[in-house]
């Protein structure tokens, strides 16, 4: 192979398996991703999550075999077209790598409403071009006509709702989250990918209690799965506990309270880790659920929002008791970190 652009930033001992993309070579070295070279050399990739979960950094191989474990999560057809994630892809030969081909991944869809929910959360509701099969709580990956793409996850449940809908966090800073909230309108069409993502409501066992705990737009992917559980008749109780600091984080809080007095096995729990409220509990959201439930054998847990409290609670969830294969997560993963908290 051979370019104008080579990068030689590794000592010419190191085994290493070099990439091709577009008008550079990388070297890898034994351990690195793809994407860890391809940034370290400069390259202009899209990607997100940085541990295989957004989806953001799919690319082609056009040459070489990528490792088996590259394809994790990656539908059948596209696997078969030699796809793979570049940010969990560590090569053992040499690549040449090309970005996805659009019609192979995105379609499009018309948003039919914008709403504004709290100061900084907005419900966003769209129409997808064709038929699209998914799980309430899978995500989304929205695409700008300028090529920035951020992941969502779907509050919506297909035999309930004709549309898709996503919950938006404006984040300080957020090039995507700050657009959607100011300026995107109903009658725009945006291009998606998906749907993708393990966490959701699987029938079946209908009588197992689940714990879902979540914190700002997390609350999402739950209120999405704990609908479509009820839906099918799930007759084990339902815990939702939904966290943020101050009472004008609770998006959704008279919707979650009216579901609670329609059904009788599902309790909601509004947490507040700053704010004071009397018909709040106060403290993080985990730490009241894991306190309430200290038992969690054969529970199916769910969690979702910022990631340092979806890995503690994930954690400590286990260690109560909860096999990790009944404890499904969607860690809010973000490119840039912020400066302020997560409510």
């Amino acid at each position: 192979m051979t370019t104008s652009s080579t990068d030689n930033t590794l000592p010419p001992e190191t085994p290493a398996a070099r990439v091709r993309y577009g008008d550079k070579i990388v070297r890898c070295a034994p351990g690195e991703t793809v994407l860890e070279g391809l940034l370290r050399a400069g390259a202009e990739i899209p990607y997100s999550c940085r541990n295989g979960t957004c989806m953001t950094c799919i690319s082609r191989a056009v040459r070489g075999t990528v490792p088996a474990e590259a394809q994790k999560g990656i539908k059948d057809t596209l696997r078969g077209q030699d796809y793979f994630l570049s940010c969990i892809c560590k090569p053992t030969e040499d690549l040449e790598i090309a970005p996805p081909e659009d019609a192979d991944l995105f379609g499009r869809a018309a948003v039919t409403a914008v709403d504004h929910l709290s100061k900084n959360i907005c419900r966003v509701r769209l129409t997808s071009a064709t038929p699209l099969y998914y799980h309430a709580g899978q995500f989304l990956n929205l695409r700008r006509d300028d090529g920035l793409t951020r992941s969502y996850s779907l509050a919506s449940v297909p035999s309930l709702e004709p549309y898709l809908e996503i919950h938006v966090k404006r984040l300080p800073g957020g090039q995507m989250s700050n657009w959607i909230y100011d300026d995107l309108q109903p009658g725009v069409s945006i291009d998606i990918q998906g749907p993708s993502g393990g966490c959701f409501y699987f029938p079946g066992n209908k009588a197992q209690p689940m714990l879902l705990i979540g914190n700002g737009s997390g609350l999402a992917p739950l209120i999405g799965i704990a609908r479509d559980a009820l839906k099918d008749g799930h007759t084990g109780p339902i815990h939702l506990y939904h966290g943020t600091q101050f009472s004008g984080g609770l998006y959704l809080d008279d919707t979650l309270r009216q579901m609670d007095a329609d059904h009788g096995n599902f309790f909601y729990n509004a947490c507040l880790s700053r704010g004071e409220d009397a018909e709040c509990c106060h403290g993080r959201a985990e730490d009241i659920a894991l306190a309430d439930h200290t038992d969690l054998s054969d529970w199916r847990v769910f969690l979702c929002g910022y990631p340092p409290m979806v890995r503690d609670a994930q954690r400590r969830a286990f260690l109560a008791g909860a096999a990790l294969a009944d404890i499904y997560i969607d860690a809010f993963e973000l490119r840039d970190l912020r400066t302020e908290p997560r409510e």
